[in-house]
C-alpha cells in the first residue's frame, strides 16, 4: 500500500509541475501540496492577522479543513454571506466581500493547460473570482483535472452537477434523472459558464493543487 501511495504521489507531483508552469504563463500562481493539511499550512503562511476572508460555495474549502482552520485561528475577519439575513445586511456584506483580502473557492475543473472551468447559478462565486478581492485562492483536488475545456464541461455535466444537485436539492433534471438536460429550470446551476484562461493581474489568482480527491 505504501508503494502504491508513493507512486500515486509521484505521478501527482509530476502532473502538478506541468500544470503549474502553464498557470504561470497565464498570469496565475500554482502550487502543489501532497495533503490538505500541507495546503492549510501553506495558505496561512501567506496571510496576516486581521485580514478579511470570504468564500464561495465550496465543499473543498470545508473538506480540506481550511475553513475550520481560519475560523478557529480567531485572527481573521471572516465574511460569511450566510450571516446576512435582511436585504440591507446582504448589500453591506456584498460590499465587504468584494473588497476582501482573501477569497476562497474551488474549481469545477482544471485543464492540463492551466485553465479554470466553472459554472454557477447565482454567480456569487464567479463574480468574486473575476473581480474584487485582492487575492483568490483556488483549492483543487487532483480529481478535478481534465484534458481540455470540453472535457471540463463534460465533467461538470456528468459529475459535478448531478452530485451538487443531489446535495442542494435543486429539483433540476440533473437531480431527478442524474444527467444534464441543459435546462432552464428555476434552480439551474449552469446559468453562467466561465473559462479563466488568463489573469491580467499577476499573482492575484493562486491555484493550490492537492494530492487528494476533494469536492465534486
Amino acid at each position: 500500500m505504501l508503494k502504491t501511495t508513493e507512486t500515486v504521489l509521484a505521478a501527482h507531483r509530476a502532473t502538478a509541475a506541468t500544470i503549474i508552469k502553464k498557470l504561470e504563463r497565464h498570469g496565475m500562481d500554482g502550487y502543489f501540496c501532497a495533503t490538505s493539511s500541507e495546503a492549510v499550512e501553506l495558505v496561512r503562511s501567506w496571510m496576516h492577522e486581521g485580514d478579511s476572508v470570504t468564500w464561495g460555495g465550496s465543499e473543498t474549502f470545508k473538506e480540506t479543513g481550511m475553513k475550520t482552520a481560519l475560523e478557529t485561528a480567531g485572527c481573521y475577519r471572516m465574511l460569511d454571506r450566510t450571516a446576512a439575513s435582511t436585504p440591507e445586511e446582504q448589500r453591506e456584506m456584498w460590499r465587504d466581500r468584494t473588497s476582501a483580502e482573501w477569497f476562497f473557492m474551488s474549481a469545477n475543473a482544471l485543464t492540463l493547460d492551466g485553465e479554470l472551468v466553472n459554472i454557477d447559478g447565482n454567480s456569487d462565486r464567479l463574480s468574486l473570482l473575476l473581480h474584487g478581492p485582492a487575492h483568490v485562492v483556488v483549492l483543487v483536488g487532483m480529481n478535478k483535472l481534465v484534458t481540455d475545456v470540453d472535457a471540463g464541461f463534460k465533467r461538470i455535466r456528468t459529475v459535478a452537477c448531478p452530485l451538487n444537485a443531489a446535495r442542494l436539492h435543486t429539483n433540476t433534471p440533473c437531480e431527478l434523472t442524474g444527467t444534464c438536460a441543459e435546462c432552464h429550470a428555476a434552480g439551474c446551476m449552469c446559468c453562467n459558464v466561465v473559462v479563466t484562461r488568463h489573469s491580467r493581474h499577476e499573482g492575484r489568482i493562486r491555484v493550490v493543487l492537492i494530492g487528494e480527491n476533494l469536492g465534486y
